[in-house]
Formats: structure tokens, sequence, C-alpha cells
């Protein structure tokens, strides 16, 4: 499994706006440029972001986006799922003409099974939030860094 820059990028910019969207919303233009995203690039992501109810977009001159749900409450999975769809590897095919031969069974229950169950727990058991505090965490240590 690979996760695409798509993913990447929505995640980057959820996080950028679950830090900048405590009081007001924020303006797409600037989550752009603080993550050095191509505007428009991130106008389909957000779109996907949008229909899938995880962000909600204020219309105006002031207007901007806002979570749709607190940060705690969005999950890695979540977020992926709206911009991939399903990501979970697909069940193995059997090549054989009878369906229930012994190596696809092997492959789908000791490989596929396994693979999946993991990514579904580690993407369902991380948060926005989660990402929000790691991110401030290493933002801090990088400002109270001291050079001799």
């Amino acid at each position: 499994m690979k996760l695409s820059m798509k993913s990447r990028y929505a995640l980057r910019a959820l996080i950028d706006l679950s830090i900048n969207s405590t009081y007001e919303q924020v303006a797409l233009k600037s989550i752009a440029k603080r993550n050095d995203i191509s505007l428009q690039y991130l106008e389909q992501v957000f779109a996907s972001l949008r229909k899938a109810e995880l962000v909600k977009s204020i219309k105006g001159s002031g207007g901007g986006y806002l979570l749709a749900k607190k940060a705690d409450k969005i999950t890695v999975s979540d977020i992926i799922k709206a911009i991939e769809g399903d990501y979970l590897i697909e069940e193995e095919k059997s090549t054989q003409k009878n369906e229930h031969d012994g190596s696809t069974d092997a492959i789908q229950k000791l490989v596929i099974d396994k693979v999946n169950k993991s990514i579904k727990e580690t993407f369902e058991g991380i948060t926005l939030n989660d990402l929000e505090k790691h991110f401030k965490e290493i933002e801090n240590y990088n400002t109270n860094m001291y050079y001799i």
C-alpha cells in the first residue's frame, strides 16, 4: 500500500486547519501557502473533504474553512477514505478453476487479512487531534533549540 500525495496533502492541510481555525475560519490560500501546496490542487482535496463532511466552508469575502467536527472525532481513516475511497488491500483472487485452492486461502488469511487489520487499527486509532499534538510538540522543540 502506498499513501498518495493527495492523502498526504489532505493530512497536512487538516493539521494546519485544526491548529489555525480555533477562533475563525481559515482561507484555503493561507493553508496552501504555509504548506507549499498548489491552491488548485488543495481545492480538489477540500472538495473531497467537504463531500465527506469533514470540513465545512464559509462563503463570502472573509470566508474559509472550518472542521465540521472536533479534531478528536476525525480519524486518519476518515481522511484517507475521503480522498482515496477504500484503502485496504483487495481480496486475493484465485487463478485456479477451483475457487477454494489452498494457496489463495493461505495468502488471504495469513497476509492480506492481517495487513488489512493492522492498517485499519492504525488508521482508526490516530485522530487529527493526535496529529496536531505531535506537530505542536515538534514545532515547540524546534523553536526552543539552541545552537552553539
